[in-house]
């Protein structure tokens, strides 16, 4: 049999709930977050798989928006992943200009594809009105000199 006793006056006994945050495990959960984000993001490119030529120059800073148009080997042409016929690509690139005036346009040609579809598009769209028109490569990987 256990008898609960009072407590004394003398003695009281003061229970204190442990109010403290612990930073650790805040720290754990913030550092997986930005691993896995750090992982998913160059995975998270739209568009189709192009084998974009290799040159020099430096790399765009990003901080200017861009509507991507991609020309594919077989010259069809793609916004995002999605494909677009040629007498349909002026009118389909003024509309999303319209929501935003800033936008630029980058194309994306393949290695494979014709010169003049590359080109070609690049004529039609500064026709249209369109000022920044630009070609995207990719950065020639460092190498020994020969």
């Amino acid at each position: 049999m256990y008898i609960m006793q009072q407590p004394s006056r003398r003695s009281p006994r003061v229970y204190r709930r442990n109010a403290d945050i612990n930073m650790t495990n805040l720290m754990d959960v913030m550092m997986v977050l930005l691993v896995v984000f750090m992982v998913a993001a160059p995975l998270m490119t739209s568009g189709i798989a192009l084998d974009l030529p290799k040159v020099g120059g430096k790399a765009l800073n990003g901080e200017e928006t861009s509507i991507n148009i991609s020309v594919d080997k077989d010259g069809y042409y793609y916004i995002g992943k999605t494909e677009v016929p040629a007498d349909e690509i002026v009118a389909k690139v003024k509309a999303i200009r319209d929501t935003n005036t800033e936008l630029s346009v980058t194309i994306s040609g393949d290695t494979g594809a014709e010169y003049g579809r590359v080109i070609g598009l690049m004529a039609l769209l500064k026709e249209a009105g369109f000022d920044k028109v630009g070609l995207k490569t990719e950065a020639k990987p460092l190498g020994k000199k020969k």
